[in-house]
C-alpha cells in the first residue's frame, strides 16, 4: 500500500487544525502547514484539511524530506483530513518563512519593435501593446488593460481562497473592472501637468454560492485587504530602475 493510500486511525484527534482551503502544495498550503508545525511541541499531531486532491499525493513525500511522520489521511464531511506528528528532527521553518518573505518576483521584457513588447516569466510569456490605444480591437492587450486584469485575477483567486479555508463553496465568480488614466498625455509627452497614472478604479464582483451573504462580504473585505495587486496599487512602492548602454 502507497503512503497516499494510508487511512488514519479514526480515535486519531488533535487540538492542532490547519485550514488549508483549496491550496495546493505548490501555491501556499506547505508555509501555512510549516508555520503550523512549528507552534507544536514535538510529538504533537497536526490536523491539515484540504479540498484539493493532490494534496494526498504531496503531502507524503514533504513528510519524508522534512522528517515528519506521515499518519495518514481520512474522509471528512467536504474535505479531506490529513495527519502529521511533528518529528523529533524537524527542521523550523524560519528559514523557510525567511525565503518566502524575501523572495524576488522577476520578469524580462523584450522590446519586439514597433508598439509591441514580449514578456517572459518561469515558463511564461506574453505579449503586451501600448499603453495609449483607444481602438475597439487591437494586435494585443495594453499594459493598462494587464494592470486591471492582474488585479481583477488575484481578487477573484483570493476570494476563492479564502472562502475554501471557511469551507464556503463558490459555483460563479466574475469580476468587472474599469478605470479613469489621470493625464494619458503626460504619457504621450504632449503635457505635463497631472499624471499618467490611474485616477480611480471601479468594479463590481458578481458572486454566486449557498453562503450568507455577510460571510461573503466579510470575505471579500479580507480578500481585498490581503490582495498584493491592491496593497501595491494603494500604497507607495520603491521603484529603483537603472540603465544600462550596450
Amino acid at each position: 500500500m502507497s503512503e497516499s493510500d494510508l487511512q488514519a486511525p479514526d480515535n486519531l484527534q488533535t487540538p492542532h487544525v490547519c485550514e488549508g482551503g483549496n491550496l495546493d502544495c505548490g501555491s501556499g498550503l506547505l508555509l501555512l502547514i510549516r508555520r503550523a508545525v512549528n507552534q507544536m511541541p514535538e510529538g504533537n499531531v497536526l490536523e491539515i484539511h484540504s479540498t484539493e486532491i493532490s494534496v494526498r499525493e504531496d503531502l507524503p513525500a514533504w513528510c519524508r524530506m522534512t522528517k515528519n511522520p506521515y499518519l495518514g489521511w481520512r474522509q471528512g464531511n467536504d474535505h479531506q483530513k490529513y495527519f502529521v506528528r511533528k518529528g523529533s528532527s524537524s527542521k523550523k521553518t524560519d528559514e523557510y518563512d525567511e525565503h518566502a518573505r524575501n523572495y524576488r518576483w522577476q520578469t524580462r521584457i523584450h522590446w519586439n519593435g514597433g508598439m509591441q513588447a514580449k514578456v517572459f516569466c518561469r515558463n511564461h510569456s506574453w505579449t503586451v501593446g501600448q499603453p495609449a490605444s483607444f481602438d475597439v480591437k487591437d494586435n494585443a492587450p495594453s499594459a493598462i488593460e494587464y494592470l486591471l486584469g492582474a488585479m481583477g485575477a488575484c481578487l477573484a483567486m483570493g476570494f476563492q481562497i479564502h472562502a475554501s479555508r471557511r469551507n464556503i463553496h463558490i459555483d460563479e465568480l466574475e469580476i468587472s473592472l474599469s478605470g479613469q488614466i489621470e493625464n494619458i498625455f503626460v504619457f504621450l509627452g504632449a503635457e505635463q501637468s497631472g499624471h499618467s497614472g490611474f485616477r480611480e478604479i471601479t468594479g463590481r464582483v458578481y458572486v454566486q454560492s449557498d453562503a450568507d451573504e455577510n460571510a461573503l462580504g466579510q470575505i471579500w473585505q479580507e480578500t481585498i485587504a490581503a490582495s498584493p495587486v491592491v496593497n501595491t496599487l494603494t500604497h507607495r512602492s520603491n521603484i529603483n530602475i537603472s540603465m544600462t548602454v550596450v
